[in-house]
C-alpha cells in the first residue's frame, strides 16, 4: 500500500507517523499524482497544532501533512479537461502531499515545464505564489523600496527575488547568520532584534514605501512604525495584528495562472527556489523540524523515490 507521513491527532511532533494507507481516487475537477517531490513550509507543522486557514472546513483525521507537490498524473477524475495521465504537474494538494500519491484541484495546478526539476517545481505552489501573490498586491513602481521581514525564509527569498526582478530596492530583515545569503538575493540586509525599526531607518534614510512581514508579532508591529501609508502593509504571518495596525493579509490568488507565472519566472533564470535540503519520505519528520525549528535557509524538499 502506498505511504503518506500523517499527523494522528492535533498536537506536536509526537503526533507524526509514517503511515500506508489506500491510493486515493480522483474526485471531479481533480487529478491524481504521484508524487516526486513535496514541499516543506511553517504552515505543515501549524495545521498540525490545529491552525485551518480562513474558510477551511475541520480536516478529517489522521491528516496527510504538506501543501505543495509535484509529480506525473496516474489517474483522471470526472469531467477533468486540460490534463492527460503522464502529465508532469505541480500545485497544492486537495488534503496533503507528504505521500507517494495525492489529489491535486486542477484549479491550482499547472503543467510542469521540462527545463522545471520535480524538486524545484514543488517548492513553488506555496512560498513562491505567496511571494507572488504580496509584490504585486502592493504595486510598487520601480525604484520604490519594500521591508520583507523574514527574508531568509521560503517564502522571503522568493518575495526577494521577485521585488529584484521588479526592479525594487530590497531591505531584507533576517538573523544575522543569513546576513550572506540575503544580500546574495539582492537585498540590503537589516539583523532582526530589538530596535529594529532604528536599524531599518538607517539601511533605507529616505523610508521605506511598503512593508511584506512574513514573521508577525513584534516584527509585525515594528515595522508597520515605518509607514504613513497602512495600505502598503501587508503580512503572511498574522492577520489579526496586522488588521489592528490598519494593514490586511496577503491576498492569495491561488489559480494555475500564477504557478505558470513563477515556474516560467525560474526558467527564466529570474526566480531560484535555493532548496537548500532535500529528505527523502522517510525521514520526513526531520525534514519537517528543519522547517518548524526555524533555521532552513530557503526550502526544503521531500523527494518521493518511485
Amino acid at each position: 500500500m502506498p505511504k503518506a507521513y500523517v499527523f494522528t491527532r492535533y498536537g506536536g511532533p509526537e503526533t507524526e507517523a509514517l503511515v500506508e494507507q489506500d491510493q486515493p481516487s480522483p474526485g471531479p475537477g481533480q487529478v491524481l499524482v504521484a508524487v516526486r517531490a513535496a514541499g516543506v513550509n511553517p504552515v505543515d507543522w501549524k495545521q498540525r497544532t490545529g491552525y485551518a486557514r480562513p474558510g477551511a472546513g475541520a480536516r478529517e483525521l489522521p491528516a496527510v501533512l504538506g501543501n505543495e507537490v509535484a509529480g506525473v498524473v496516474e489517474e483522471l477524475g470526472p469531467d477533468v479537461t486540460g490534463f492527460t495521465v503522464g502529465d508532469e504537474v505541480f500545485g497544492s494538494p486537495v488534503a496533503g502531499g507528504y505521500a507517494e500519491y495525492a489529489l491535486l484541484p486542477t484549479a491550482v495546478t499547472a503543467q510542469k515545464p521540462a527545463a522545471l526539476s520535480f524538486t524545484d517545481a514543488a517548492a513553488l505552489p506555496v512560498a513562491a505564489a505567496t511571494a507572488y501573490d504580496g509584490i504585486h498586491q502592493l504595486g510598487l513602481p520601480s525604484g520604490a523600496t519594500v521591508l520583507i521581514t523574514g527574508a531568509g525564509g521560503g517564502v522571503g527569498v522568493a518575495a526577494t527575488q521577485i521585488a529584484r526582478a521588479l526592479g525594487l530596492t530590497v531591505i531584507g530583515v533576517a538573523s544575522e547568520g543569513k546576513k550572506d545569503f540575503v544580500e546574495e538575493l539582492g537585498a540590503v540586509h537589516v539583523p532582526s532584534g530589538p530596535e529594529l525599526a532604528e536599524r531599518v531607518r538607517a539601511a533605507a534614510p529616505d523610508g521605506v514605501d511598503a512593508v511584506f512581514d512574513l514573521v508577525g508579532g513584534e516584527v509585525l508591529e515594528a515595522a508597520a512604525t515605518l509607514l504613513a501609508d497602512r495600505t502598503k502593509l501587508i503580512t503572511g504571518a498574522d492577520r489579526e495584528t496586522v488588521a489592528r495596525l490598519g494593514g490586511g493579509p496577503v491576498e492569495r490568488a491561488r489559480t494555475s495562472a500564477v504557478l505558470d507565472e513563477v515556474a516560467r519566472l525560474v526558467v527564466d533564470g529570474r526566480l531560484r527556489p535555493f532548496v537548500t535540503g532535500t529528505f527523502p519520505l522517510d525521514r520526513a519528520a526531520e525534514a519537517l523540524r528543519t522547517v518548524e525549528d526555524g533555521h532552513a535557509r530557503g526550502k526544503i524538499v521531500i523527494e518521493v523515490a518511485r
